[in-house]
């Protein structure tokens, strides 16, 4: 009997300098492109909507902290209104080019440390939703299940539930930091691995190798991981082998 495809989308943050944009962009099915926020001027933002199109890739804004020096991976000290501010400014930017480029906005990814705080921080999910609301376009939320923010947003915006294949997780499903040993995963079989669980079996590892059941509709891997190419072209063989298709 013929082994019925499988559609998932692997998104990837571009648009960061890193180098690899054009050797990734064929292996994704969605990006989120540097807003200005992070990292990211208009001529990278147009060179990243420009590609993505070229590989008929889903186009997202990756708004952050208003933090170039810190690559967005320090919390800022904000109020409220200046956090709402800073993410409508950067998403007005972001739309106003993707208009002028003809390309469809398909979702907001928050980034780094602005991603891992609206998770857990009602006063910061509420600033980033109203931003989003102001702008008076509706793109989806890529934003991790069961956080505060996918509760903050449900009914008022469409969500995609995000999960990521080379980050590794604690046991309450946040991100391992960055500033721990082997927080990213950057061995393709293992990349793979993580992977496959999360859609076959709905489940993930911890870094404590307990599984813990995990939702998910859009997966991510970081356009500046190092093994980022290597690593999605060994998930492009391994999905052929299992019935697994990217969702263009």
């Amino acid at each position: 009997m013929k082994q019925e495809t499988k559609h998932i989308d692997i998104n990837a943050d571009l648009g960061e300098g890193s180098g690899f944009d054009e050797a990734i962009m064929p292996l994704i099915s969605s990006c989120s492109i540097a807003s200005g926020g992070h990292f990211g001027t208009e001529k990278t933002m147009r060179t990243a909507i420009r590609l993505a199109k070229e590989n008929n890739v889903k186009i997202g804004a990756h708004p952050s902290f208003p933090d170039k020096e810190n690559f967005g991976r320090k919390i800022i000290t904000m109020t409220k209104n200046e956090l709402t501010e800073t993410v409508f400014s950067q998403l007005i930017r972001f739309f106003a080019l993707c208009e002028t480029e003809g390309a469809t906005i398909n979702h907001v990814k928050l980034h780094g440390a602005l991603y891992n705080y609206a998770a857990k921080d009602a006063p910061t999910a509420d600033a980033v939703v109203e931003a989003i609301l102001q702008t008076k376009v509706r793109p989806k939320l890529y934003v991790q299940h069961n956080s505060v923010l996918h509760r903050k947003a449900e009914n008022l915006l469409p969500l995609e539930f995000e999960a990521f294949i080379d980050r590794r997780y604690n046991e309450d499903l946040s991100l391992v930091s960055r500033s721990e040993a082997g927080a990213l995963i950057d061995n393709p079989e293992a990349a793979w691995k993580q992977l496959f669980k999360m859609i076959s079996e709905k489940k993930v590892s911890t870094a404590n190798e307990s599984n813990k059941p995990i939702t998910a509709s859009t997966y991510c891997i970081h356009g500046d991981n190092q093994h980022s190419v290597e690593i999605l072209h060994y998930i492009q063989k391994q999905m052929v082998i299992n019935g697994l298709t990217l969702d263009r």
